[in-house]
């Protein structure tokens, strides 16, 4: 009977291994979700960033290159 109580007790083991596990993966399910969400938004950020830079340097004026300036040979 030794054999039969030695199986039982490993194979109680391997379900308490189990739910341990299945609650660990569903704690990593829920951390991937909530990184990928907030690489979501800053991806959104950065793209809206890029935009708002892309407009400014549209609105710089541009420099006329000038006859008389340092640096330029005629």
């Amino acid at each position: 009977m030794a054999k039969l109580e030695d199986l039982a007790e490993r194979v109680d083991r391997l379900v308490l291994r189990h739910q341990e596990l299945k609650r660990t993966s569903a704690l990593m399910e829920q951390q991937l979700a909530a990184v990928s969400a907030e690489r979501d938004s800053l991806r959104s950020r950065l793209a809206a960033a890029r935009a708002r830079i892309d407009a400014l340097l549209e609105r710089l004026p541009t420099e006329p290159k000038a006859a008389g300036t340092k640096g330029s040979t005629p």
